[in-house]
């Protein structure tokens, strides 16, 4: 580990911020001090997804540094709903789902940060919703309020796009988030001695908010940070798309193996820059590490080494070893006995298509419902050629008729053809 002095200079040269404020305050203050610094996550649903990756890597930089992260759960202001640089306003959800996402959070961020019962560092874990709860509307609008211009709200970018639309503008709710926020962080100087706040690109003017606000209550300067947002090839904001096509880190939402088969399946453009932003690779050594005279060979390497870094970071190392059991099955020729449950539980969730069976049929039957075949003539011929595959052994008997002979684990049967095609059939049985 770099002596924490440097921390700065070590997210510097990963190109990691997008924006400081006071930046050379910022430098000397953590050369000097040890800092306490937060982010902020609203619960609207009951996982993070891989766009939450850099903020959470920043607070564990951090810690590994000397310093102290407080991950703030947004209990409260998760009720009103972030408007920044949305299209409309967010859906209203009901305060039981919001309190079951907040104890999914909690458990998920906790995941991240080392808990040694003797760390001096340890990182905190606050809900917004404890300190918001007994504020009256009349007092906030009072002590907090009063420090905030309507000019001053209205000339902040990710209000202005809403304004200006006319079907949509902004209610009076959404517009009291940035207030909302900015008293999170002075509650959190005043109570914690929090000088820094970090978030995505998005969360900027909020952050400047809080600054502001502190700034009038308590006259003192304190830090901001933003890490660019990553977007996708069609410029849309990283990791959090359609509801079915996210990236969530929760395993039970998206498995290891699909998440690992995400960074595999990265342009070849990203690679660099994702290597340097989520690993601690240092930025002078990729080329070093990844050298090869073929350029495909290199590419595809480091995406591995980056695949296996974050499966390994977000579940853990007996996810990532499932997850390289499965690799080596599909792709490498590996014997399906290695195959472990927990494997096909994941294959099953999201992994290779699969189709569920309740009675054992024939095998040109099965290769039709499966849709691995059009007709029952072609499936026969598939056969008899030796391109169809059950549980990686050729199986050339046109009339073949499964039994439990073909179960792995007593419910699975893998069912290939050709090199590549593959379905899972699970024998509810």
């Amino acid at each position: 580990m770099v002596n924490k002095i440097s921390i700065m200079d070590f997210l510097e040269k990963k190109n990691f911020f997008s924006q400081i404020f006071n930046k050379l305050d910022l430098y000397k203050y953590v050369q000097n001090n040890r800092i306490f610094l937060y982010c902020g996550f609203d619960p609207t649903n009951s996982s993070l997804h891989i766009g939450h990756l850099l903020p959470i890597l920043c607070l564990k930089y951090f810690q590994n540094f000397g310093h102290t992260p407080i991950i703030l759960i947004g209990g409260a202001t998760s009720i009103v709903g972030d408007p920044s640089f949305k299209d409309k306003e967010r859906k209203k959800n009901s305060l039981d789902f919001l309190r079951y996402n907040q104890i999914c959070l909690e458990k998920q961020l906790l995941f991240f940060f080392d808990d040694n019962k003797y760390l001096t560092n340890k990182a905190l874990i606050l809900n917004n919703y404890s300190w918001f709860q007994d504020i009256s509307i009349l007092s906030f609008l009072r002590k907090i309020g009063i420090h905030f211009s309507i000019n001053y709200m209205i000339h902040k970018k990710s209000v202005k796009k809403r304004l200006i639309k006319e079907k949509t503008g902004m209610s009076f709710t959404e517009f009291s988030y940035s207030l909302m926020q900015a008293y999170d962080f002075s509650f959190l100087y005043k109570r914690y001695g929090v000088k820094l706040q970090i978030g995505g690109s998005d969360q900027w003017g909020n952050i400047l908010s809080g600054i502001h606000l502190i700034k009038k209550l308590y006259n003192d300067e304190v830090f901001g940070a933003t890490n660019s947002l990553l977007t996708d090839t069609n410029g849309k904001k990283f990791g959090k798309t359609e509801e079915s096509t996210t990236i969530w880190l929760d395993p039970k939402l998206t498995s290891p193996y699909k998440f690992y088969q995400f960074w595999i399946n990265i342009s070849d453009q990203d690679i660099n820059n994702f290597i340097t932003l989520f690993t601690t690779i240092d930025i002078n050594m990729i080329d070093i590490k990844f050298c090869d005279t073929n350029y495909k060979t290199n590419i595809i390497n480091k995406k591995i080494f980056l695949a296996e870094f974050l499966t390994q970071f977000v579940h853990g190392q007996n996810s990532l070893t499932s997850v390289k059991r499965i690799i080596n099955f599909l792709f490498k020729g590996g014997s399906v006995n290695n195959i472990k449950e927990e494997d096909f539980i994941q294959l099953l969730q999201d992994g290779i298509p699969s189709i569920t069976c309740k009675n054992f049929l024939d095998l040109p039957h099965l290769l039709v419902q499966s849709s691995l075949s059009a007709s029952l003539t072609q499936a026969r011929n598939m056969i008899v050629s030796g391109a169809i595959y059950i549980n990686g052994v050729v199986q050339n008997q046109k009339n073949y008729f499964f039994s439990s002979l073909d179960l792995l684990h007593n419910k699975y049967t893998l069912l290939r053809k050709g090199k590549k095609n593959y379905i899972l059939v699970f024998w509810k049985i």
